[in-house]
């Protein structure tokens, strides 16, 4: 039990601990830990220097080992009574600080591993074929996308512009996005590196992993069905991608480990062992303060660990700061579907808000955000914070088109 006033149900208790990067008005960014609704500045109380940094890179590079050491000090300070008076005066508003994005990040892997998202939009896009392609059981499909335009929650997003051709069309024009969607995500940090041509086995794969972040992998999808064959995902994707400013340690989700979903096919060798485990995160999803779904983590085929194994396998370095995302989160219920395109139906079937107004993909104004509840430590539940954003009209280009509103 801890000694700082914390409210019943908050995404924050001592069960949680994330680390995250705030300023105040007077000082510039350094490290610190949620607790409740305040953040406790570590490099004074924990006399290192490392929390000084404005990101966490220098000390996710350290390892799990390390890391449990300072979450068991930190764990120290904020519940036994004797600290009290040495602690208190660290501990900030959380109301008072800016936050940052936390760490980093130096490559950026966004994969396809909710088999309900892969499956919808396979019913979707080829109604007359089988909804998986043929490999996606046998691999975790992933694609590169931009690290450069990883932002933190709150950053706006601007709508993009680009190639497009519909269906009707007979040949592509540029210009804004009309089908701009979300992608509702969970995220995971990489904290050591590996060395180029050595593979990480998955066993190994928890040394490696320090955290996770919700994720929005915001997604133009005209842009990206007419330039994703044949090489896949470019600008459809790379110019936003929104992450929450709290990383909770893979070390405070322990009691969210489950199982993984029954394989058949059974998975390939590198891809099995005990390391092999889900976890059970219950996402939300809101738009203009709306739920508009319930995604569940806990049904994602393929895990943490096996995203990791495969991403290395050809002998891909991992560097610290490393960001290697989820992709969309869905059920099998139309209410736990993690983007618009399914939730819409690929905008056959618009989504009826409160208001009154319908939406099929995002208007410019609205607002998404995303959070995320997991078991922590006892069974405490414990949160991520908030991954939220804001469209702004798309700039005008050179084209002379870029500024039209464009709320199709």
């Amino acid at each position: 039990m801890t000694w700082v006033d914390v409210a019943a149900g908050s995404d924050f208790p001592v069960e949680n601990l994330p680390y995250g990067s705030f300023s105040t008005a007077d000082r510039s960014a350094r490290i610190g830990v949620a607790i409740g609704d305040q953040v406790l500045d570590l490099a004074p109380v924990l006399d290192d220097p490392v929390f000084a940094e404005a990101t966490l890179n220098r000390f996710i590079a350290l390892g799990r080992p390390r890391g449990k050491e300072v979450r068991a000090r930190i764990t120290d300070l904020l519940t036994e009574q004797r600290h009290r008076t040495r602690v208190r005066p660290h501990l900030l508003p959380r109301s008072e600080v800016t936050l940052h994005l936390p760490f980093e990040v130096a490559d950026y892997v966004d994969f396809y591993a909710s088999e309900d998202h892969a499956a919808n939009l396979g019913r979707m896009f080829r109604p007359d074929q089988a909804p998986l392609t043929p490999n996606w059981k046998w691999i975790p499909i992933g694609y590169h996308g931009r690290a450069g335009t990883v932002v933190v929650s709150g950053t706006p997003v601007v709508r993009p512009s680009g190639q497009r051709r519909a269906p009707a069309e007979s040949a592509p024009t540029f210009g804004p996005s009309r089908r701009l969607d979300i992608e509702a995500e969970l995220g995971f940090v990489v904290g050591p590196g590996s060395e180029l041509g050595e593979p990480v086995p998955l066993g190994r794969a928890p040394e490696h992993l320090f955290g996770v972040v919700l994720v929005n992998d915001w997604s133009a999808r005209d842009l990206q069905s007419w330039e994703y064959v044949p090489l896949g995902p470019f600008l459809g994707k790379s110019f936003a991608t929104s992450v929450s400013p709290w990383v909770v340690p893979f070390d405070a989700l322990e009691d969210a480990a489950v199982p993984p979903p029954v394989r058949d096919p059974e998975p390939l060798p590198y891809l099995r062992g005990d390391a092999d485990r889900g976890l059970d995160v219950a996402l939300e999803v809101r738009l203009n303060g709306e739920v508009v779904s319930r995604p569940p983590y806990g049904r994602m085929y393929w895990t943490p660990a096996q995203m990791l194994a495969h991403m290395t396998a050809n002998g891909a370095s991992l560097r610290t700061g490393d960001l290697f995302a989820s992709g969309t989160v869905s059920g099998p219920e139309p209410d736990q579907r993690g983007s618009f395109i399914e939730m819409s139906w690929n905008g056959t079937q618009p989504l009826c808000l409160p208001d009154g107004t319908t939406r099929a993909f995002l208007e410019d104004g609205d607002t998404v955000t995303i959070t995320g509840r997991a078991p922590g430590r006892g069974g405490v539940p414990i949160g991520f914070g908030a991954v939220a954003g804001t469209i702004r009209p798309a700039v005008a280009s050179a084209a002379g088109d870029g500024a039209r509103p464009t709320t199709r």
